[in-house]
């Protein structure tokens, strides 16, 4: 049975479990000592292992042949030195991992003023945590080249499901922008951006990048108007983007900047994948029947 490596294990790791039992020996890198046992009852073998320090990987040496990274980066600096560490750790074998898939962020485009793009797009880093993510893109993929191993780069935009809604955010009537104003937005429900990682797995090309993103055209806050609809919740009061530099957090103005309509085709054409909830609409109504 060939032997998988996921790093990174939060939400959408536990969704990849479902596609991967029968299949695959899972092992799965842990920092906390607490989720070791709630790992091994779900069907992996959990390693404690923390990317922020070294001497803690070495178990991933030769481990796996394929390596799913989800770990995001630090959340500070210019570069990302867990996608090194981790690099280092299993480039420290007698082996390498014959693939290597990498979910990085549909942030890495910056503001594109609401235009429609795909991955042949120039980026453009306008926050530190973007620029971490493009650290991390370019380690990699130099990395695949140096080594042979086929790595290959998921991107996904805001994930949700049924569980990552924002609700709290609508209970507090935290505002939006205004039409004039707002941006358009791209979305990925976690069981699919699960889905495209097994499908990366069996396609995925060397050195190639996908954007792991739906179907849907909304801008920011008509996203949230249906969230706020579906669940009988008032809709956010709209402010003008002047008027919400004084009443919203740096962080979450920042998502209020940029601005693109992002396309698919590479993930249905070259990945084969068939999205289970092609549009936001499709993901509401699938949570919905779990809160009736």
């Amino acid at each position: 049975m060939q032997k998988i490596l996921i790093v990174g294990s939060g939400n959408v790791a536990r969704r990849l479990l479902p596609h991967l039992a029968g299949r695959f020996r899972v092992f799965a890198l842990l920092r906390d000592p607490d989720k070791l046992a709630d790992w091994r009852n779900a069907g992996t073998l959990p390693i404690p292992g923390d990317l922020d320090q070294c001497r803690s990987l070495k178990r991933l040496a030769g481990l796996a042949g394929i390596v799913l990274h989800l770990a995001p980066p630090p959340a500070q600096g210019a570069l990302d030195m867990r996608t090194r560490n981790l690099l280092a750790a299993l480039g420290a074998g007698k082996s390498l991992p014959r693939r290597l898939i990498y979910v990085s962020t549909t942030g890495v485009y910056g503001d594109c003023g609401g235009a429609e793009i795909d991955e042949t797009r120039r980026l453009n880093v306008e926050s530190p945590r973007a620029g971490r993510r493009v650290d991390a893109e370019q380690v990699l993929r130099a990395w695949g080249r140096r080594t042979g191993v086929t790595v290959s780069i998921l991107r996904a935009p805001g994930i949700y499901a049924a569980d990552r809604l924002p609700l709290e955010r609508l209970e507090k009537a935290l505002p939006m922008l205004v039409d004039a104003d707002d941006v358009y937005t791209n979305h990925i429900h976690a069981e699919d951006l699960a889905a495209a990682c097994v499908a990366a797995i069996r396609r995925g090309r060397a050195n190639r990048t996908y954007n792991v993103v739906d179907d849907s055209d909304l801008k920011m806050a008509e996203y949230f108007v249906r969230v706020a609809d579906a669940f009988g919740l008032p809709h956010p009061p709209r402010l003008s983007r002047a008027q919400a530099a004084g009443v919203l957090s740096p962080m979450q103005l920042s998502f209020m900047r940029e601005s693109r309509r992002i396309g698919n085709r590479r993930l249905k054409k070259e990945l084969k994948l068939r999205l289970a909830f092609p549009s936001v609409a499709d993901g509401i109504a699938d949570a919905l029947k779990g809160h009736a």
